[in-house]
This record gives structure tokens, sequence and C-alpha cells, in this order.
């Protein structure tokens, strides 16, 4: 019977890893099938016959090579300088200041400049992209604040010997983040990070009050799903964990140093995200065929800029994943004030000094609004002058965080909220939106 179990086991582990290697063939064969028409519709000689075929065939391979490149390498962050308030470029470093397995603590040094009042930790997302999907929101929060994000790693990255890493590991992550750059802190957690940067705060605010930070604020987060249905909701209901453990869950292939751990493939994250707007998506890529066969497409035009990084995914551990539909979407443990990390329940009304803002858009097809507001509705123990929301027009999930409306409107109310919880009369200052480009 073991001989059988052991086997059986095997062929689960071998099924699970061929599928992996297999979806990274596809996309490495696609890679070098565009790569191949744009070498071949780029030759000379086909000058000879000035047919538009081969400007189109050679647009298509170059876009298409690009395309399933990006989707195995981690983006730049990209900010090398920032204007100071002296009207200077200062030049801008990024430091690790705690580094975890699963995760780094990252600090933004802007070089000639004294440190900023304003210490915000970012807390970014672990959804299917890299921490760099908030390379807008850094760039406009650095001028005014000093500002330190949460870089997850890849999973397909680390070694199985790492062990395993869930929402009750994430939520001890942050934990340690918050305890390590002090109380002066002001906290912004942007979708997916909503639900556990709250129970990090609760926690914190029983074992360590002293390390508690000033501000939290909530961006279009699932504190309780059912508060409002979407189409991510929705889809928590229908489909049992078992189910999507067999639907969804590979094990790193060959090719990774984390060969053999589960997770749930970056790529196939991916291919979820692109079905939910195939029409949007299959017209941009036209449309930028066109323009690249007509020579107006250029290296960091508006296209390139955002599917570099929309189609730059990252590998989640199947334990975080699974551990985040069914605890946090399914069994609602955080809308219920149910949560345990470690064997210990957490108490939302712990929550007693630190000032909690939410912030949603009125178009959230993914954070739909009420989502996130019910954020307000678990800390019992928090004066109502210490809460605040705002609901912003015609915005999407991603407008809320980056582009015009964080810029002009969000990120101004944000940093007057954080003067205001300060603890500092002299640091309130009239904060004024960004102009300029997303």
């Amino acid at each position: 019977m073991g001989g059988t179990t052991g086997a059986a086991g095997e062929g689960v582990v071998m099924k699970g890893m061929a599928t992996y290697d297999w979806m990274e063939a596809v996309r490495n064969t696609n890679e070098w099938v565009g790569a191949s028409a744009r070498a071949w519709a780029s030759y000379p000689v086909w000058g000879l016959v000035p047919h538009p075929m081969f400007k189109l065939v050679s647009a298509w391979g170059r876009i298409t090579e690009r395309s399933f490149a990006r989707m195995v390498i981690k983006p730049d962050w990209g900010i090398r300088t920032i204007v100071g308030a002296d009207g200077r470029d200062h030049i801008v470093k990024i430091e690790t200041l705690v580094e975890k397995p699963f995760g780094d603590l990252i600090h933004f040094r802007v070089s000639g400049r004294h440190p900023k009042a304003r210490r915000v930790l970012l807390v970014a997302p672990m959804s299917g992209h890299y921490a760099t999907l908030l390379r807008s929101t850094v760039a406009s929060l650095l001028p005014d604040c000093e500002v330190y994000v949460t870089d997850w790693k890849n999973a397909r990255d680390i070694p199985v010997s790492q062990g395993k890493f869930d929402i009750e590991d994430y939520t001890l992550y942050l934990l340690d983040f918050m305890r390590h750059l002090g109380p002066d802190l002001n906290v912004i957690a942007v979708c997916q990070p909503a639900p556990l940067t709250l129970a990090a705060t609760a926690y914190l605010a029983e074992i360590d009050p002293a390390s508690q930070p000033r501000t939290l604020t909530l961006i279009g987060g699932p504190i309780d799903p059912d508060a409002a249905a979407t189409d991510v909701t929705d889809f928590g209901r229908r489909v049992t964990m078992g189910q999507l453990e067999h639907l969804v869950i590979q094990r790193v292939g060959f090719k990774y140093a984390g060969v053999g751990r589960q997770v749930y493939p970056g790529l196939m994250q991916l291919a979820s995200f692109i079905s939910m707007n195939m029409e949007r998506h299959s017209k941009a890529f036209s449309e930028q065929i066109v323009r690249a066969a007509k020579g107006e497409a250029s290296e960091r035009d508006a296209h390139n800029r955002f599917y570099d990084e929309y189609l730059a995914v990252m590998d989640m551990t199947a334990e975080f994943y699974l551990s985040t539909v069914e605890r946090i979407f399914k069994s609602r443990e955080i809308a219920r004030n149910a949560f345990t990390v470690a064997g210990h329940r957490v108490d939302f009304g712990r929550i007693t000094n630190v000032a909690v803002k939410v912030v949603e858009g009125e178009k959230d097809d993914i954070s739909a609004p009420g989502q996130c507001l019910a954020a307000l509705d678990l800390l019992t123990g928090l004066p109502a002058a210490k809460k605040a929301s705002h609901l912003e027009p015609e915005a999407g999930h991603y407008g809320i965080f980056a582009g015009r409306s964080w810029r002009t409107n969000i990120r101004p109310l944000v940093l007057n909220f954080i003067d205001t919880h300060s603890g500092d009369p002299a640091a309130r200052a009239v904060v004024r939106p960004i102009r300029g480009r997303a």
C-alpha cells in the first residue's frame, strides 16, 4: 500500500511540474516565433518588394516577442531622480532594510536631502504582479515623504527548503516591518493586503502598542467581500477549495530555483486577467501593431509602459493563494473579526489610537465600493474622529492608487489625513495635487 501511495504521489508531483513546464514552453515558443517573424520580415531584400505585409509581420513579431518575454522579467522601478524643494535633481537609491525569504522591506533613499517628516510604508499587493505595480504611486509620494515598500519575491525563485508562506506568515512579515520602522509611521495598503494589514495593526496594538503606526490608509481592499458582489467574489463562492486546488495549483518546473514548490502560476493569473477584458486587450494589441508598422510606436510609448508592467507576472505560493480564497473570501474571517495568527485570535477592537482612512473607487470592479469601507465598522474601539473615508467618483480599481484620480484627488487627501494625525501641528500643511503624466 505504501509503495502504491508513493507512486501515486510522485505521479501527481510530476503532473504538476509537467503542466508548469508546458506553460513555460508555450510562452517560450511564442517568444521565439515572434522573434523569428520579426527577423524574417526585416531582411533588407524585402525592400525590393515594397509590400505592407512585411512591415505588418515585422511589427507583429516585434510586439509578440516583447510581450511574451516580459512575462518572466521582473520590471525595474525606473525611478532614478526626483526634483527637490531646491529645484535640483536628487538621485534616488533603493536600499534593502530587512531581507526575508519571501519578501524584503526596501527604502527609496533620496540623496542630498534631509529625511522627510512623513514616513510612509506602502504595502504592495501580492496578487500576481510585482511591487513595481506601485511605481507611479511611489514616484508621486517621494517628493513629500520617506517611502518604504514591501517588495514581495516570486515564489518560483524560492527553494522549497525555505518552507511555507500563507496569509498568517504574510501578516507576521508586516508586523516585523512595522516594528522595524518604528511608531512614527504611516501605512498605506493597496488592494489585496488591506485586510491583512488591518490584522497586523490590530495584532501590534495588542502585543506591542508602542510600535503602532500613526495612521493606516486602506485603498480598495476586500475587508468584507460580501459587502458588494463582483466577478471575483462570485468566482470565490462558486468554486470549491478542492476544485480550485485541482484547477490552478502546479509545481514549479526544473528551470527555476523553486523547483517542486507548489504555486499558483503567474501565467495562469495573467490568462485570467486578460480573459476578463479580452476585447479591450485584443484591440490594444492590434492597434499597436498597426502603429508599429507605420513607424508611430516607440520604446516607451503608452502601450509599452502599461503592458511591460501588466504582463510581468509572478507566482504565488499555493498556501498563500488558497488560504486567501478560503479565509478572506469564503469564511470571511476578517469581516467576522475571527482571524487568527499562529493560534492567536486578532481583535480589531484593540485598535484605539491608529487613525484609519478608507479609499474606494466608484467603478472598482475588483474590490467594489463597500468591501473596504467595512473596515470602519470593525474598529469598535476607535473614536469617530480617527475614522475617515473617501469614494472617488468615476475611478476604477487602478485609478485609486495610480493615474489622474490618485494624483489630483486621492493623494492630497491621504497626505492631509496623515498630517492631521501626525501629532505635530508644525507638520500640517496644504498638499497640492501633482500635475503631469501617469
